[in-house]
């Protein structure tokens, strides 16, 4: 008999009743520092005190209304975003999938609003995560989430990662835009190189295409800028923008500047829930903690302890991680022993890791986590990483 939870996840046997800041409360007692802030979402931890009296004050004001009427704090969060960012104007969605479904139509409408409606082409790359919507699965097009869903929606070509000459190749005249993760979360915290991130931007501008950034999980101060693609000093088109933002409640966004948007016009896209007032005030909160002086200071600072400790947990323990990857705090550690059963050890050492392709655990702790809580973070790693060896010498 299905259970009344549609069985799509394999749970651990874990249920938490409580969030303090990067820990979690089990229903036992239990106190596991997180370092997956579910899946980069908990940006600023758990029941952070400025997010709960933003949620709180506009709970008791007003918790929807439909975007058929003006939203205070919608506007006054798309006008911190502009001013933050390259864009001239902002979307909100609840979620990073909904935000790749409007990066693809906006794509599509700039260019069909142009003259050149045969110009719906999208380029993406092997080992890319874009959400489960049938345009996200068609995006990424890895068996493992397109298996079983099909037809599959066209407009689609995927390419092999770092490959350039397939890159170059590909661009014709089909050709609408470029999608592409600057760090591939799900992928195995797989960083796109700067001089790689410039090469897509200007080879997009030789051949007047869109660059659309899915920063949905490297986004909003994870990697120690607001956004990762500042790094390699160039901007898109297009911004998928969802998890950090909203700090846990549900909000994503897409950004845009006016060329791109154009297309954009009244009646061509619409959300019921997109930009309400609960989930904007959140936001604002969010950002404005992430935008305050010194924060992305301390983020770098935390990031720094952080490698050096796992550079230090990987050469101490070559028989169970191969090597540390990533920016900031959105770190992996490439595994020789199963990722899953390094995660699984966590769970015994009450440190919570999350699994990603390439046999890589994910590192993504809050963003405001402190200095001592790092350390016990790579003692607590310590220890998972004994248990996974001493498994592994019973089994040999």
């Amino acid at each position: 008999m299905v259970s009344a939870i549609l069985p799509t996840y394999t749970r651990a046997p874990l249920t938490f009743v409580k969030g303090e800041g990067s820990w979690l409360i089990e229903a036992d007692g239990r106190r596991f520092l997180d370092l997956g802030a579910g899946i980069a979402v908990n940006a600023l931890g758990h029941a952070n005190p400025a997010l709960v009296s933003a949620l709180t004050r506009q709970a008791e004001t007003l918790w929807h209304v439909s975007n058929l009427y003006h939203i205070g704090p919608q506007e006054t969060l798309a006008e911190m975003l502009v001013d933050a960012t390259f864009a001239d104007t902002v979307f909100f969605t609840n979620s990073g999938t909904e935000s790749c479904e409007l990066a693809v139509k906006m794509a599509r409408k700039h260019f069909f609003d142009a003259g050149d409606p045969d110009r719906v082409e999208i380029l993406t790359f092997s080992g890319s995560f874009h959400g489960r919507s049938s345009a996200g699965i068609s995006a990424a097009g890895s068996e493992k989430m397109t298996r079983g869903f099909g037809p599959l929606l066209p407009g689609f070509r995927h390419l092999p990662f770092g490959n350039h000459e397939a890159l170059q190749g590909a661009i014709d005249e089909r050709t609408a835009a470029i999608l592409v993760e600057p760090i591939q979360g799900e992928g195995g915290i797989r960083p796109l190189p700067d001089v790689c991130l410039k090469g897509l931007r200007d080879l997009c501008d030789t051949h007047g295409i869109l660059l659309i950034l899915d920063e949905v999980q490297c986004g909003v101060g994870r990697t120690g800028k607001l956004f990762a693609h500042e790094w390699a000093g160039i901007t898109p088109d297009i911004m998928m923008v969802a998890k950090g933002i909203g700090g846990g409640f549900p909000l994503g966004a897409v950004l845009a500047t006016e060329d791109a948007a154009s297309g954009m016009t009244a009646g061509t896209h619409g959300s019921t829930y997109g930009g309400n007032p609960l989930a904007c005030a959140v936001g604002c909160a969010v950002l404005e903690a992430v935008t305050a002086d010194g924060f992305l200071d301390d983020v770098a600072a935390r990031a720094g302890q952080f490698r050096q400790g796992l550079e230090s947990l990987v050469a101490t323990y070559p028989d169970v991680f191969e090597a540390v990857r990533g920016t900031g705090l959105m770190l992996g550690l490439v595994c020789k022993a199963a990722n899953t059963d390094v995660v699984k050890s966590g769970y015994n050492a009450e440190v919570l890791l999350v699994p990603a392709a390439e046999n890589v655990v994910r590192i993504l702790p809050p963003l405001n986590i402190t200095e001592p809580e790092v350390t016990e973070a790579l003692a607590r790693l310590t220890t998972c990483a004994e248990q996974v060896r001493a498994s592994v010498s019973e089994e040999a």
